[in-house]
């Protein structure tokens, strides 16, 4: 049995289209903006101590659509699943890398990235983001 992660993560969508994906400090892999939800907090509540933690932004919990729950094994801790607890967050602010934030991308919906991605990002997350912005809103 795999070790669980438990993670708040966000699609984050900027005015464009575009979604952001960040590395950690040390890794290689880029995924959704997030982090380990805390024992008595919300998976809501963790994303947003996180992405202000981690890139500045500061959104309302309510700006968050939640998208459900997705699991993938972890990027950087071998031996142990992700377990994702995911939101759609669409915001124009600016975001700077921040905390063990090492470097941030914008990918547009039909850009292929050259970059190495976390397995919840590459095989689940993207496919869902660009589902749902092909599709007619």
């Amino acid at each position: 049995m795999s070790k669980i992660i438990r993670i708040a993560a966000a699609l984050l969508i900027d005015p464009q289209g575009r979604t952001l994906l960040v590395r950690k400090r040390g890794t290689q892999a880029f995924m959704q903006p997030g982090g380990k939800i805390d024992a008595e907090e919300s998976p809501a509540a963790a994303l947003v101590r996180e992405l202000h933690e981690e890139l500045g932004l500061r959104i309302d919990p309510q700006q968050a659509v939640y998208l459900g729950s997705f699991s993938a094994p972890a990027a950087n801790e071998p031996g142990f699943e992700v377990q994702a607890e995911l939101f759609r967050v669409d915001s124009a602010e600016a975001v700077a890398p921040a905390a063990e934030i090492e470097e941030t991308v914008w990918l547009a919906a039909d850009e292929v990235p050259a970059l190495p991605l976390a397995p919840l990002t590459r095989d689940l997350i993207l496919p869902l983001y660009r589902k749902a912005l092909n599709a007619p809103r």
